[in-house]
């Protein structure tokens, strides 16, 4: 079903694969009628040459893209325009659309989310952005539509910002790198390894994106395979799938942590782009007759088999019949798992889901960038024509991903079948996907077809003594599920004919609702602000010695950015920092808030001038230690913070505010053995914080120890890659702190403190 190459691969006239190994290389020098050029093979693939053409450093291997276009939605905007603002910001220089699909129900917290709503719109008018108002379309939906474009290259403060079946290569950033576009500077980057994605043979009847998705995830995400590189779509599977399938299984790459994704283009995707009014927007793109990968995932099509993601991860995969025939066990392997997010924090149990044998489930969602697609929804109107989903427990909602998407669904008949059965059809809305919708009840297992099933993202508090479980599926079999009255089922065990109905874009919609000011921003435009609406804390350079206390030690496998800072309710106070911080790791460690506070007020003191040893015992007893070995130090200008220790933090969201959180509240670094993404690093570093690395797996330190690091500013400017720090214990105790590459610029921004403080030193 999928193979993964030990080595890299040449890829020949877009076809034939050619593993690099000894064996190998004298049939391939003689297929080409001389030994490869691996440098110049490697130059071959799409994703180079799209680098290239946006690259402005000059340089192949050290990277400075600037992006097309850009995109965000109202949990991330108001902090990006606040951002861009203190730092200089005029005119958006590029397309920026801001859309309204997170915070899109105004009920939690007053007025708040309408009133980021507003600030949009007249930073829309004001700077010369595109406003999409709440309901009308999910952000990467919108973005298919009118944003991307062949050999385009687009960045979202989303982390699901993916266009590359539609030629597009876009990646999803945290606000500040959306920040640097917005003020004309660039996204700095090594040149990524790429990785061949090569499909062959043709999904079985039943098999849907969403299940080819989740074998790949399976197979790469636990190694690392794709992480931080650019997954390149090839092979002649890729004809056999509709662009909409195409798209499907794209939006998903996200959960592989790669840094982005192209595909192969062909008439299809001509046809889509015919099909929006955007016919100059295409061009067919294809690798060169010879072009070298990193590795090479081999997808085999036919052998997919309906899929599903158990909890709590998109990588928990099993086969549906595999969970069916196996239900004890593989429920049994579920619940020991949880132990690790969950802790002992609430009962948690999936067995008591076996009724007669078979796995019952309580709710199903279709909806988002993920599900909401015409294809899906076509498909899923065919299989539940005509019956029930029964009136026991189990519910069904669709969130078709946009009005014209929706339109047209309604117009071939498609929203009359589902509704018909007893589903229910809401507007285009992402809050399914981050626990803003549809919770189920307590103990509940919903199945959905979104992008993730991490904890809390179905809306439950663990911290209330709430539990809920989502498992991810296609539409298809979520369908067929619904027709079995939430018994769980595959769309491969159920006989359907699929019409297949055309799709007919209706543009209508948006021309009269979406306000477009590209080109012609409005500087006699009032910005409207809400009550909410804050600006960020002002922070301070980087001290040339510092004091952190570890407030959190999190021995978790992955830490994802919901724990660092939760979706749901939270998200209605994203344009408060200070107000949204008092929900740090609340769902993980609810003492971490008080404890950065603590060491907060202790630098807060500091800066007045004043001693910090003479109103804090604990920081009093830790100088006293530290001044035994370095009796020169000042305590009054050595910066005090709080850090974090996890082992691999910030998989998931590519949220700006798992970081920025921690920094408001007085973080200056966090110590992890690796990061799990590129962007949450990158979310660190644009907020002053330094990301250290400890490879080891015995601590030095444990939790609410404190860490002398001498010399810290110097080590940074002198580029140094591993530093000498202390545990403050009766005496200080040496040990390693390492710094991987930083760019210039990057160490320049953790000098300064942050990157707003960046933009007005520069």
């Amino acid at each position: 079903m999928i193979e993964l190459y030990k080595n890299g691969a040449y890829l020949l006239h877009g076809t034939e694969l050619v593993e690099e190994n000894a064996e190998a290389a004298a049939a391939l020098s003689a297929k080409l009628g001389q030994a490869p050029n691996k440098e110049q093979a490697a130059a071959g693939t799409m994703a180079y040459r799209i680098l290239q053409a946006h690259n402005t450093s000059g340089n192949d291997k050290k990277l400075k893209i600037k992006f097309d276009r850009l995109t965000s939605h109202d949990i991330t905007f108001v902090g990006i325009i606040q951002t861009a603002r203190a730092s200089g910001l005029t005119e958006f220089p590029v397309p920026y659309v801001l859309t309204n699909c997170h915070n899109s129900l105004c009920a939690v917290g007053g007025t708040i989310n309408e009133d980021d709503h507003m600030f949009g719109l007249t930073c829309a008018k004001k700077y010369g952005g595109i406003y999409v108002p709440p309901h009308q379309a999910v952000i990467h939906q919108f973005a298919r539509e009118v944003l991307a474009g062949c050999g385009k290259m687009v960045l979202g403060s989303d982390s699901h910002t993916r266009y590359g079946a539609l030629g597009t290569m876009a990646c999803g950033e945290g606000g500040p790198e959306i920040v640097k576009q917005l003020l004309s500077r660039t996204y700095d980057i090594n040149m990524p390894e790429v990785i061949a994605i090569y499909l062959s043979g043709k999904p079985q009847k039943g098999v849907g994106p969403q299940d080819v998705a989740l074998a790949i995830i399976k197979a790469v995400f636990a190694n690392g395979y794709v992480n931080n590189k650019v997954m390149e779509f090839v092979g002649p599977g890729v004809a056999n799938l509709s662009v909409d399938f195409r798209i499907g299984v794209d939006v998903m790459t996200t959960e592989t942590t790669c840094l982005s994704s192209i595909w192969v283009t062909d008439d299809q995707v001509k046809e889509f782009y015919e099909i929006h009014r955007r016919p100059e927007e295409f061009d067919y793109l294809a690798p060169e007759d010879v072009a070298y990968y990193n590795g090479v995932v081999k997808v085999d099509l036919d052998k997919i088999k309906p899929m599903i993601a158990m909890p709590f991860h998109p990588s928990n995969a099993y086969t549906i019949e595999e969970v069916n025939a196996n239900l004890e066990d593989v429920l049994a392997e579920v619940e020991k798992n949880a132990l690790v997010s969950l802790g002992n924090k609430v009962p948690y149990t999936l067995r008591d889901k076996i009724k007669d044998g078979r796995l019952y489930v309580e709710q199903g969602v279709i909806a988002g960038c993920a599900g909401g697609g015409f294809e899906n929804l076509c498909d899923v109107a065919d299989i539940l024509n005509g019956q029930s989903i029964g009136t026991d427990k189990f519910s069904l909602s669709v969130y078709p991903a946009s009005q014209p998407v929706f339109m047209e669904l309604i117009k071939n008949g498609s929203i009359a079948k589902i509704m018909e059965t007893g589903a229910t059809v809401r507007t285009a809305f992402c809050g399914p996907c981050f626990g803003a919708g549809d919770v189920p009840s307590n103990n509940g297992l919903s199945i959905r077809h979104s992008t993730r099933n991490f904890p809390n993202r179905e809306g439950s508090k663990i911290t209330s003594g709430q539990i809920a479980s989502v498992a991810l599926m296609d539409a298809r079999s979520i369908a067929a599920t619904a027709v079995n009255k939430g018994y769980l089922t595959a769309a491969t065990d159920i006989d359907v004919n699929f019409s297949k109905p055309k799709y007919y874009y209706d543009s209508t919609i948006y021309d009269n609702r979406v306000y477009n000011g590209v080109g012609k921003p409005d500087p006699s435009v009032e910005i409207q602000f809400g009550p909410n609406i804050k600006d960020w804390p002002e922070q301070v350079a980087l001290t040339e010695d510092i004091l952190l206390q570890v407030v959190s030690e999190i021995h978790d496998p992955v830490t994802t950015t919901d724990e660092l800072i939760p979706s749901g309710e939270t998200s209605s106070y994203r344009s408060n920092p200070l107000g949204l911080a008092e929900f740090t790791l609340s769902r993980k460690d609810p003492e971490y808030v008080g404890r950065a506070k603590k060491v907060r007020a202790a630098e807060e003191i500091r800066r007045t001038g004043a001693c910090p040893m003479c109103e804090d015992a604990d920081v009093k007893a830790a100088f006293t230690v530290v001044k035994k070995a370095y009796p020169e130090l000042k305590a009054r200008e050595t910066g005090i913070g709080s850090t974090i220790y996890a082992v691999k933090p910030g998989d998931g969201s590519a949220r700006e505010q798992a970081a920025s959180c921690q920094r408001v509240l007085g973080g200056l670094a966090n110590i992890a053995k690796e990061y799990a993404t590129k962007r949450y690093r990158s979310n660190l570093i644009n907020w002053g914080m330094i990301p250290f690395i400890f490879e080891e797996d015995e601590l030095p330190f444990s939790n609410l120890d404190f860490i002398f690091v001498p010399g810290i500013r110097q080590a940074i400017i002198d580029k140094k890659s591993e530093i000498t720090a202390y545990v403050v214990k009766d005496e200080l105790k040496p040990f390693t702190l390492k710094i991987r590459e930083l760019t210039d610029d990057e160490r320049t921004i953790i000098l300064d403190g942050c990157l707003i403080n960046f933009y007005k030193e520069n």
